[in-house]
């Protein structure tokens, strides 16, 4: 027998009453608890599919003083690391049988704060933050110092910790990655485009890209970076902005996958041809780098294991096995090349 649609007016006593069994009977198979006979589960099973009933989340959290779900907040869901970054998070809620309740803070001007008041702790029993953007640390502090466990995921800089459960990657170490590429192909004529301010969240990267220079004894001015915000569109007017004023350049390091997307995009526009003419490398491994043509070089973070070990952080923080300042490391970055780089003058 074919089951019925979601029915909202569907009750756990209307199930209880089709399966001629107790509402604790039908609470105990939902939840995979108790001692039910295989014939009895059998019969509310079908009585649920009957009913279309679907248990109600929030008054389950009501009444057991906890959220079935964990909250994941996300700075820009419009950009493609962050839907392959979520998908992976929910992978890996479902396996603490946790449901996903997902927040796009990008648009929001106090960074997500009130996300946090009205969901954190009642709708959700944790919350993880996906690089947490223009949210100040300060006020996962507070949430935190209420009880309510709270990580960072994607966090930038393994030797500066935010003070907050993370997980973190190398970025600066993906930056060399990047550059040191860029160098091996002899290209000396090097511009950078960072998705954020010279001191925010890509500092790291930006540090990477400097170190590599320097050791290179390339000279790196002002006039060769762009800060921008991390977007295709940002990314498009740097590059016809930068190669306006550097039309030498042979290279650029981008910061980000997003905007270097908008680099090749304006390149091409301008009359370069991709790697002939110009090389190009990023970080990050987004799904549209490797679809893109020519595809983007570029260095892969570990983005499912940032989620993975996102969600088990912040689920070992509930349980009371992990501590306010644990530190969680990830793969290194691994240079992918394709493309969107050449050898000068091959």
């Amino acid at each position: 027998m074919s089951s019925k649609p979601f029915n909202p007016a569907a009750t756990i006593r209307d199930v209880a009453e089709q399966a001629g069994v107790s509402v604790m009977t039908v609470s105990n198979v939902l939840r995979g608890r108790g001692r039910v006979g295989e014939e009895t589960r059998r019969r509310v099973l079908d009585a649920i599919e009957q009913q279309g009933y679907r248990p109600n989340l929030t008054a389950r959290a009501l009444v057991e003083g906890k959220a079935p779900t964990l909250a994941l907040m996300l700075s820009c869901i419009t950009n493609p690391f962050y839907p392959e970054f979520t998908l992976a998070a929910n992978l890996a809620a479902l396996k603490h049988e946790r449901h996903l309740l997902v927040c796009n803070t990008d648009h929001e001007s106090d960074g997500g704060t009130s996300f946090l008041e009205q969901v954190a702790g009642s709708l959700s029993d944790g919350v993880l933050v996906a690089n947490h953007g223009n949210l100040p640390i300060e006020e996962l502090k507070r949430l935190q110092a209420r009880g309510v466990p709270v990580a960072i995921s994607v966090w930038e800089l393994p030797d500066e910790p935010p003070d907050i459960p993370c997980v973190t990657f190398d970025s600066k170490g993906a930056a060399r990655l990047a550059v040191e590429h860029l160098i091996e192909l002899g290209h000396r004529r090097i511009g950078a485009i960072i998705g954020s301010a010279k001191k925010g969240i890509h500092r790291g990267r930006y540090a990477g890209y400097r170190e590599v220079m320097r050791e290179a004894k390339i000279r790196s001015v002002a006039a060769d970076e762009r800060f921008i915000v991390d977007s295709f569109e940002a990314g498009y007017e740097a590059a016809g902005d930068l190669l306006a004023s550097r039309p030498d350049l042979t290279a650029i390091f981008v910061s980000n996958d997003l905007p270097a997307l908008g680099v090749l995009n304006a390149a091409a526009d301008l009359g370069y041809s991709i790697p002939e003419d110009l090389s190009v490398v990023s970080i990050t491994d987004i799904l549209p780098a490797r679809q893109c043509r020519p595809g983007l070089t570029t260095v892969a973070i570990p983005t499912a294991e940032l989620a993975e070990k996102g969600i088990g952080l912040l689920v070992e923080l509930m349980a009371g096995r992990a501590s306010n300042s644990a530190v969680v490391h990830t793969s290194a970055p691994r240079l992918i090349v394709r493309g969107s780089t050449r050898q000068v003058g091959k």
